[in-house]
C-alpha cells in the first residue's frame, strides 16, 4: 500500500479532463495557466478534510462544498465545471470515507452534481472484495476507529485496510511497518521507494499495486516516464531487476555472490549496504503484499483504472460479481462444510494429545514427503497488459518447486542454523534500525493472533493449525523445523487448502474465487483472511531469510 495522493478538487474550462495532481501536503503538483478560472474546492480545503480538528474539518467540509456548487453553477461556455479528477475524489469519499459527515456530503454533491445534468462516474464494485460481501466489513464501533486514524492519516481507507481492518491488531501493525517504509527517515530517496515498490508489484502483474505506488511515486516528485518502462529508470534501480525476480519467485537460489555484485567497492552503480537492505525489504513486502490482494480477490480502487465508470447502469443490469462461484446445491454444500469443521476439530484434539515421539529420521522423512508432494495450481491468467510488462525484466521467470519429485534439490535451509529470531532480526536492525523491530512485531501478531474460535465452534486453541499454515509455507521454500513434525500437515491442512496456500504464496496471481472458496467451506470470511495473512507473513520472512543469510556471509 502507498502513501496515497490526495488528489485537488478543480473546476475545468469547458468540462475538458485536465489532469492533474496534489500531494498529500497539499501542494498541487500541476499549475493552472493563468487563462484557467481560479474557482472551485481548494486545495487546502481538502487537506484539512483530515484534520484531527472537528471544528476545521467541519469549515473544510463547507468550503468543499462551497466550491463545487460554485462550479456546478458556471457551467457556460469558455467557464469552469467540475473536472473527472474532481468527480472521482468525491466518489472515493462517498465510498470510503469512515467519516459519516464527509461521506454523506459527497454522496449529496454528487447526486447535485447529476441533477445539474453533470455525468458522474459510478463505481464497479459494491464492496473491497470480489470474495467477501461488502455486507462482512466492519462498518460500525470498535472496528471503525482504526479506519478513521487510516483517513486521518493517508488521506483514504483504501481496500487492504478495509479488508485487514477484520483484524485491527495485525492492520495497526502493518500500517506502522509500510510508514516507516515508505515515509520516515532512511538511506533511500522516497521516490525511489515507491518505484522498487512497482518493480516488485509487476513481478506478481499486480495492477493494484502497480496503481498505488505509481500515486505515491508522482506524489513524492518522480518523473512519470520511469512508470512506461525500466529502460528510463536509473541504471541503480536497474540492477535490482536479477534480486527482484529471484526474490520473488526463488529467494533459495539467492547467494553471497549477488550481493557482492552490488555493494563491493568495484560494483559500478554501489549500494550501501543499508541501502540494499531498505530495497529488500520493500522488494519483499511488495512481493507478499501481492499474495494478499490476490488472495483476497481485491478489487481496482474506485478512483483507479478499473474501479469506475460514467456509463449508467443498464436497467437489466444485476450487480453479481463475474467472481462469485455459482454452487448447483448450497444445501450439499453447507452439510460437506459442516463435517470438514468436525473432522478437523477432532483431528487437532488428537495432535495435541498425542504423546509419539518420531526419530529424528522420520521427522526429515516427512519434511521431504510434505516438500516434493504434487500440489496442482490454476491454470494461467492471460497476459497482463503491456503497462504491466514495461515493468517486468525477464518475464518468463517464475516459481519452480524448491525440490520436484525425482530431481536434484538445493540444500534445505533449517531453521537451526539461520532463523529470524537469532540472526535477520538483528541484522535489519542493525542495517535499517527500528525496522528489525516492526517486522518482527508483526510475525508475532499474526502468528498468535486468535478469537479462540473456529467456524461454528467457541472455546478453540487453534495453535496446533496456525503453526501447520506457517511451517507449510516454509516447507514450500525449502526451510525446515528440526523440532517440528511435518505429519501435522497432512493432518490439518486438507487438499482445497493446501491448492489455496501454495497459489497464493508461489503464484498469487493465479488465484481465483473457486480455489477461495473451495477451502474452509463453513468457516467465517475474517478467519479465510487471519490464512491469507499468514501466509503473506510466512512467505515474507521465508524470502528474507534467504537474502539476509546471504547478506551475512557476504559481511564475514
Amino acid at each position: 500500500m502507498a502513501s496515497n495522493t490526495v488528489p485537488g478538487f478543480t473546476c475545468q474550462a469547458n468540462g475538458k479532463d485536465t489532469p492533474g495532481r496534489v500531494s498529500g501536503s497539499g501542494r498541487s503538483c500541476r499549475h493552472q495557466s493563468e487563462s484557467e478560472p481560479d474557482v472551485g474546492p481548494t486545495v487546502k480545503s481538502l487537506a484539512r478534510l483530515c484534520s484531527r480538528d472537528e471544528g476545521e474539518r467541519a469549515a473544510a467540509l463547507e468550503e468543499l462544498s462551497q466550491g463545487v456548487l460554485v462550479c456546478l453553477e458556471m457551467d457556460r461556455p469558455g467557464t469552469a465545471r467540475l473536472s473527472k479528477e474532481t468527480l472521482l475524489h468525491l466518489l472515493r469519499l462517498s465510498r470510503s470515507c469512515p467519516l459519516q459527515e464527509v461521506r454523506e456530503r459527497a454522496i449529496e454533491l454528487l447526486r447535485t452534481a447529476q441533477e445539474q445534468g453533470v455525468e458522474v462516474p459510478r463505481a464497479l464494485a459494491s464492496g473491497p472484495s470480489a470474495f467477501i460481501s461488502a455486507k462482512q466489513m466492519p462498518k460500525e464501533g470498535l472496528d471503525q476507529d482504526i479506519l478513521i486514524e487510516s483517513f486521518l492519516s493517508l488521506g483514504r481507507v483504501d481496500h487492504i485496510t478495509m479488508v485487514m481492518a477484520l483484524h485491527p491488531a495485525y492492520l495497526s501493525c502493518f500500517l506502522r511497518t509500510q510508514h516507516a517504509l515508505l515515509e520516515l527517515d532512511g538511506p533511500l530517496p522516497r521516490h525511489w521507494r515507491q518505484y522498487i515498490a512497482v518493480m516488485a508489484a509487476a513481478r506478481h502483474h499486480c495492477t493494484y499495486l502497480i496503481q498505488q505506488h505509481s500515486a505515491g511515486f508522482l506524489e513524492a516528485g518522480g518523473e512519470e516516464s520511469w512508470l512506461s518502462g525500466l529502460e528510463h529508470a536509473p541504471t541503480k534501480l536497474r540492477s535490482l531487476q536479477t534480486l527482484n525476480k529471484l526474490l520473488a519467485h526463488r529467494p533459495w537460489l539467492i547467494t553471497q555472490q549477488h550481493i557482492q555484485e552490488l555493494v563491493c567497492p568495484g560494483a559500478d552503480p554501489r549500494w550501501s549496504l543499508a541501502e540494499l537492505i531498505h530495497a529488500v525489504v520493500l522488494m519483499a513486502q511488495a512481493h507478499s503484499l501481492c499474495s494478499f490482494v490476490w488472495g483476497c480477490g481485491l478489487h481496482p480502487e474506485p478512483d483507479h483504472i478499473g474501479g469506475h465508470t460514467f456509463e449508467p447502469p443498464s436497467p437489466s443490469h444485476l450487480p453479481r460479481s463475474p467472481h462469485s462461484p455459482a454452487h448447483e446445491d448450497g444445501r450439499q454444500e453447507l452439510v460437506d462444510g459442516a463435517m470438514e469443521v468436525e473432522v478437523l476439530m477432532k483431528r487437532m484434539v488428537e495432535l495435541q494429545q498425542q504423546e509419539e515421539e518420531c526419530t529424528q529420521e522420520e521427522m526429515v522423512t516427512r519434511f521431504e514427503r510434505e516438500r516434493s508432494e504434487s500440489i496442482p495450481t490454476a491454470v494461467v491468467r492471460g497476459a497482463p497488459p503491456d503497462r504491466v510488462l514495461r515493468l517486468v525484466e525477464d518475464p518468463e521467470f517464475r516459481y519452480e518447486d524448491f525440490a520436484p519429485r525425482g530431481e536434484q534439490s538445493p540444500p534445505t535451509m533449517r531453521a537451526q542454523d539461520y532463523s529470524w529470531e537469532d540472526h535477520g532480526f538483528s541484522l535489519v536492525n542493525r542495517l535499517l534500525p527500528d525496522m528489525g523491530q516492526l517486522l518482527d512485531e508483526k510475525f508475532q501478531v499474526v502468528s498468535n493472533l486468535t478469537y479462540h474460535r473456529m467456524a461454528m465452534h467457541e472455546g478453540v486453541d487453534t495453535h496446533t493449525l496456525r503453526k501447520a499454515l506457517w511451517n507449510y509455507i516454509h516447507c514450500l521454500y525449502g526451510i525446515r523445523y528440526d523440532d517440528y513434525d511435518y505429519g501435522s500437515v497432512n493432518v490439518l491442512l486438507e487438499r482445497s487448502l493446501k491448492v489455496f496456500v501454495k497459489t497464493m504464496a508461489c503464484h498469487p496471481e493465479q488465484t481465483t474465487a473457486r480455489i477461495y472458496h473451495a477451502f474452509w467451506r463453513h468457516f467465517r470470511h475474517s478467519e479465510k483472511v487471519h490464512a491469507n495473512l499468514i501466509v503473506m507473513e510466512a512467505r515474507l520472512q521465508a524470502a528474507l531469510l534467504y537474502t539476509l543469510r546471504a547478506i551475512t556471509h557476504y559481511m564475514r
